[in-house]
């Protein structure tokens, strides 16, 4: 159950940050977004290293770098990148992949054998949150060009943002199946190897952009870092914790539906068709949870 409600946590967490996120993406570049918010997300939770043991396996804590630098590091800024490009619907349409990729990634690395119900939990979600997507209203595109709408080079960033968060996902799930780290800990050195990572493709040169931001896009600025960023990841590597990869990531993959509340902010119409692949994707939850 904690892993359950860990994932809409975080799923909620990750989809208000978003909000905030998409509006510097048109001012600023991705990877100084990225690197900015990980580095105070870092700062806050710099506590938990309280908890490193000098018996804390050095390839556990290589693997969870490599697992921040290919998840937050590169999965987040393609992410950005990706809001930026095609906007947010066509984002979320390809991340639809995510739970499928993460169910297959846990059977073929983990030996994670999913049940045929949990499969066709999987299924159902995947289906219906595309749907749900392709019939909402494009949001808000503003610097997207029809140049770049036709391009189909653009939806690389998309796919891979899946893709490096599937793998860092599956990364941090193999270290808790082998040791006893605590989520808060896998959270702190996650962040730093995205932050070492980022700072050196920047040829360590910050743009600490939040100082050129009026005070109360600060102040929400600031907030999504602790919801996205802290709360987020670490409710993210709770549900790695306590559940198979595959069922995690279903779970986790609900944002588009907990955007739903947004709708009025991003000019969408809930039809009769969205509420009932909404309702369809829930039976699909439900079918993976029991």
């Amino acid at each position: 159950m904690i892993g359950i409600l860990s994932a809409f946590g975080a799923a909620t967490s990750w989809t208000y940050a978003c909000f905030i996120w998409r509006a510097q993406t048109q001012k600023y570049k991705s990877i100084d977004i990225n690197l900015t918010k990980n580095i105070i997300a870092f700062l806050i939770f710099i506590p938990a290293f309280i908890n490193l043991s000098s018996t804390t396996a050095l390839k556990n804590i290589f693997i969870l770098l490599i697992s921040g630098i290919i998840g937050i590091g590169l999965g987040d800024t393609f992410y950005l990148k990706s809001l930026q490009k095609i906007g947010t619907r066509k984002t979320l349409s390809i991340e639809t992949l995510s739970p499928l990729m993460a169910a297959l990634s846990g059977e073929f690395f983990i030996n994670e054998n999913l049940t045929t119900k949990s499969w066709v939990g999987v299924i159902i979600v995947t289906i219906s949150l595309f749907i749900i997507l392709r019939k909402g209203n494009d949001f808000k595109e503003k610097n997207s060009s029809s140049s770049e709408k036709n391009n189909f080079k653009i939806f690389a960033f998309p796919f891979l943002s899946v893709l490096c968060a599937v793998l860092g996902g599956l990364l941090s799930r193999m270290v808790f199946l082998q040791s006893n780290l605590s989520p808060f800990l896998t959270t702190e050195i996650r962040l730093l190897g995205a932050i070492i990572f980022l700072i050196s493709l920047k040829g360590f040169k910050i743009n600490f952009f939040l100082k050129n931001i009026e005070k109360k896009q600060q102040k929400r600025f600031l907030l999504s870092i602790l919801l996205g960023t802290n709360i987020g990841i670490l409710l993210q590597q709770v549900v790695f914790k306590t559940l198979p990869i595959g069922v995690g990531w279903a779970l986790l993959s609900t944002s588009p539906v907990i955007s739903l509340f947004f709708a009025k902010n991003e000019e969408r119409e809930i039809t009769k068709k969205i509420i009932f692949f909404t309702c369809f994707l829930f039976f699909g939850l439900t079918l993976i949870i029991l």
